[in-house]
């Protein structure tokens, strides 16, 4: 059974079959914060002092520091959705605090990220919360160096190496053009109470040893954020289309991915590989994603993506209206000599 094959009544009634996945369960939520926040700090006082001994096994307790540093993102990415808590005031709060964990501003990237659900695989809608992504015309009519600047900004070191460290360090520190009063004062708080954290904890343990813990720890955690929300939207068989043809639904089921990750990295990533699920319904909360996949047969239909299968999606650059699919820049080679690209 194909996603076409749906009958329009299942299509219209999906809201009443999920309804009940979207209530939060106390209990699973607060034992989440637990199970996110403790290993994470634990984790961090045991690299200050692995440095003692030696700092190799300082980067190795990086990498599950990291992977709970992750968890406690999606933990703020729920509580950006109103889905962590029914209470909104325990929501905001527990965003808030865990965005100082991730070195997100909270209303702020809950105002961009609310635009990129609204508008996702719109193609008249591009340009917040999302990776720049543009259509094999849009790209043959832009001037060679503003296709230079796409190369790059397209290119896997870019975007994954450097990525994480612009975006954390830099990006999360400036307001956008669309920023409310609320929203710029959430950007400018979260950098003073940082800084301010960043000073006291220096005071009582060093600057150096302090960046030494987080620096690899924010680093490793970026980079597999980043990898995880790029090949959420951007496979070859994803979905895009112009606003007059855009469908919630279909963008929901095949403009996400469905991330079939191993049990570890399901655990580290809050399930987010569901993410057809997720952008469909919001306000699922994270921990009832997996048993919505299993008893909603709609989202059975979705092909899964594998964590070896996805690595092939690090090539693919643009839209191809015609062909209707993700592409590379090397399908560009087929076009005329008078839009000849940069190769």
């Amino acid at each position: 059974m194909t996603q076409e094959q749906f009958s329009n009544s299942a299509q219209e009634s999906w809201r009443s079959i999920i309804a009940k996945y979207q209530r939060s369960d106390l209990h699973k939520s607060i034992w989440q914060i637990i199970d996110s926040f403790v290993p994470y700090f634990v984790l961090l006082v045991a690299m200050y002092f692995s440095m003692e001994y030696s700092y190799w096994i300082t980067l190795a307790l990086a990498f599950p520091a990291a992977g709970f540093q992750v968890r406690t993102f999606i933990i703020f990415h729920d509580c950006t959705h109103g889905s962590f808590f029914k209470s909104q005031r325990a929501n905001d709060i527990v965003g808030i605090l865990s965005g100082l964990l991730t070195l997100t501003p909270y209303y702020e990237w809950r105002h961009n990220h609310s635009i990129h659900h609204a508008t996702g695989s719109d193609l008249d809608h591009r340009g917040t919360g999302d990776v720049w992504m543009l259509t094999v015309k849009e790209y043959l009519a832009l001037s060679p160096w503003k296709r230079l600047t796409y190369r790059v900004y397209r290119n896997p070191f870019a975007m994954l190496i450097v990525g994480p460290l612009f975006m954390f360090f830099i990006a999360h520190r400036f307001t956008s053009e669309n920023s409310g009063p609320r929203e710029k004062r959430s950007v400018h708080w979260t950098t003073i109470v940082l800084a301010a954290i960043t000073v006291g904890i220096s005071l009582l343990v060093g600057f150096v040893p302090f960046i030494m813990v987080m620096l690899p720890t924010i680093w490793i955690a970026g980079m597999f954020g980043l990898w995880l929300f790029y090949v959420q939207h951007q496979f070859d068989e994803t979905y895009w289309e112009h606003h007059k043809e855009w469908d919630f639904v279909e963008s929901a089921l095949k403009g996400s991915s469905f991330y079939k990750l191993p049990k570890v990295l399901q655990f580290f990533s809050g399930n987010i590989g569901y993410h057809h699920i997720h952008h469909l319904s919001p306000r699922i909360p994270n921990y009832k994603l997996e048993k919505a996949q299993k008893e909603v047969p709609m989202f059975q239909t979705v092909k899964p993506i594998t964590l070896f299968s996805s690595f092939r999606f690090l090539v693919l650059r643009l839209w191809d209206e015609e062909q209707r699919r993700m592409v590379g820049f090397r399908a560009l080679k087929n076009v005329g000599r008078n839009q000849s690209v940069i190769q």
